[in-house]
């Protein structure tokens, strides 16, 4: 790698197995409004858009819905308890860690770019010893707008003290194929995370199946 880039990651489904704990708190909130429980396997593909429409999802799947008034309770008391158990059961996806250290030490800048709030990914990246890695987490409400608005990858860029026309996005899904588009960054897709659609079909510029696979994908991309 012979450019120095800003590394733009997404967190849960990309650098974080999140699932779990996202999970469990949804069926939390499910069990206090009297619905069963969804299954961690086939609720995966409901993250990535946020708390309130990973709650929507999982009304929507037992056929309910509800007013806005009514929704903004139901998300208060999912964040308040995925909070007190952000990191029960979330671990990075395996090489990750490895992989971070190579893009380091070859002089590039991290970053994370998600859809999660920004104190929330602060605290599970803290818990899971690894918010010193990054020069910038930013989320949902950092700068006011989600992903696929091409704003929150340029602010993040801009404050992890890198230029857009030397990043690269890292994601799981169509909101970080769509951002990095948008913003003209190409990104590299990863398989294993949470997607409704296969991340395949978004074409992503590379695609990887392993976290050990990131810097030759990252290379190839600075190369071209």
């Amino acid at each position: 790698m012979t450019s120095r880039h800003t590394i733009v990651f997404d967190l849960d489904g990309t650098l974080v197995d999140t699932a779990p704990d996202l999970i469990n708190a949804l069926n939390h909130v499910l069990d206090r409004e009297g619905l069963p429980p969804v299954p961690v396997q086939s609720a995966r593909n409901m993250i990535g858009a946020g708390a309130r429409k990973l709650i929507e999802r999982g009304l929507e799947a037992e056929g309910r819905m509800v007013g806005i008034a009514e929704m903004d309770r139901l998300t208060a008391d999912f964040i308040a308890y995925y909070a007190d158990h952000i990191a029960d059961e979330s671990r990075p996806f395996e090489g990750l860690e490895a992989a971070l250290d190579h893009l380091a030490e070859h002089g590039h800048t991290l970053a994370v770019c998600t859809n999660k709030l920004e104190w929330l990914s602060k605290r599970l990246l803290d818990q899971l010893g690894l918010s010193g890695r990054f020069a910038a987490i930013c989320g949902a409400d950092t700068f006011g707008v989600q992903k696929p608005d091409p704003t929150i990858l340029r602010q993040t860029v801009a404050r992890a003290g890198g230029q857009l026309a030397a990043s690269i996005m890292v994601g799981d899904a169509g909101t970080d194929v769509g951002v990095a588009r948008r913003a003209g960054v190409p990104v590299i897709g990863v398989s294993f995370g949470y997607t409704d659609v296969p991340i395949a079909e978004l074409k992503p510029d590379r695609l990887i199946h392993h976290m050990r696979d990131l810097p030759a994908a990252a290379s190839s991309l600075i190369s071209a």
